[in-house]
């Protein structure tokens, strides 16, 4: 939460004043995939913004929670049990009662075309479903909007917990992260940033073009759909220019038209942190790429 609470001060709208209340010390443990999670709480936090063109108050906070058989009848997917909730609230436009009924519903959006493809609020509450979890919504129009996640918290203290193997940090290699989803596009920068890679970004294959001829990024990591230029088209013109760029492709979809690109990787979406560092740790490079003051 640490993480996600830096992200929104240093990128969000200045006029978006940011409220905060995690009592980390008093909340239970719960199971979870972190990097999803860091995922659903980011694409809320989005929404939230997006909702406050003029400004307004985004409240993060969570808390521990007991679902007893009453609200359980009311909420749907919940079960009866010990949760921790955590809470992501705005005071921006409000959802209107027919757009709730079809928030969830895979490809809807009511967004302008190219910013965004629908995808994102059906992604975070199949998530949270795959943790035993639930999302709970309420919002008026005109003022405001609260999404609450719900989350399992651990009871069996003795349980196995899965071990990893460490993940592997880069050597400051330069990477082109593109893809459309400026969500996804930030979370992915922060998180490799954070284990030694530099990264540049872009949000289509005409720019990822230009990123490349501009930084000579040492890896790229291309998403396939994409508006304007897919990453079909893009990977095509950038092994015109280098032939012996690493490329990893990366889609939600996994379709028989993939199998014939000539990339180096191919890691579907919604991929763990795991999975994306192991991926790129394939390609670790003796040289690391420096970008210097050409960021500044």
């Amino acid at each position: 939460m640490a993480e996600i609470q830096q992200i929104i001060r240093s990128t969000f709208p200045k006029h978006i004043e940011l409220q905060a209340n995690i009592p980390t010390q008093s909340l239970p443990t719960v199971t979870a995939d972190a990097t999803q999670v860091h995922q659903i709480l980011m694409n809320l936090c989005v929404n939230a913004r997006d909702a406050m063109p003029n400004g307004g108050i985004l409240s993060l906070s969570a808390k521990a929670i007991t679902v007893d058989e009453h609200f359980a009848e009311i909420h749907i997917d919940a079960k009866t049990g010990k949760y921790v909730a955590i809470t992501v609230a705005d005071t921006g436009m409000g959802i209107p009662l027919e757009v709730q009924e079809r928030i969830y519903d895979p490809f809807f959006t009511t967004k302008e075309v190219g910013q965004g493809t629908g995808l994102g609020l059906s992604t975070v509450r199949g998530i949270i479903k795959g943790h035993g979890g639930f999302l709970d919504l309420y919002s008026e129009v005109g003022r405001g909007t609260t999404f609450t996640v719900f989350i399992p918290a651990e009871l069996d203290h003795e349980m196995e917990i899965p071990q990893y193997p460490d993940l592997q940090e880069g050597q400051g290699q330069l990477i082109l992260v593109v893809d459309d989803e400026a969500l996804i596009l930030q979370m992915t920068k922060s998180t490799l940033e954070l284990f030694n890679y530099q990264v540049v970004t872009a949000t289509n294959g005409r720019d990822a073009i230009a990123q490349y001829k501009q930084y000579h990024p040492d890896l790229v990591l291309m998403d396939m759909m994409m508006p304007e230029l897919g990453g079909q088209e893009a990977i095509s013109a950038l092994r015109d220019i280098n032939p012996h760029l690493k490329i990893v492709a990366t889609s939600g979809l996994i379709t028989e038209q993939f199998s014939t690109i000539s990339v180096d990787a191919f890691l579907p979406k919604p991929y763990t942190l795991q999975e994306l560092l192991q991926t790129l740790g394939q390609f670790q490079e003796k040289n690391s790429h420096t970008l210097g003051h050409e960021m500044q």
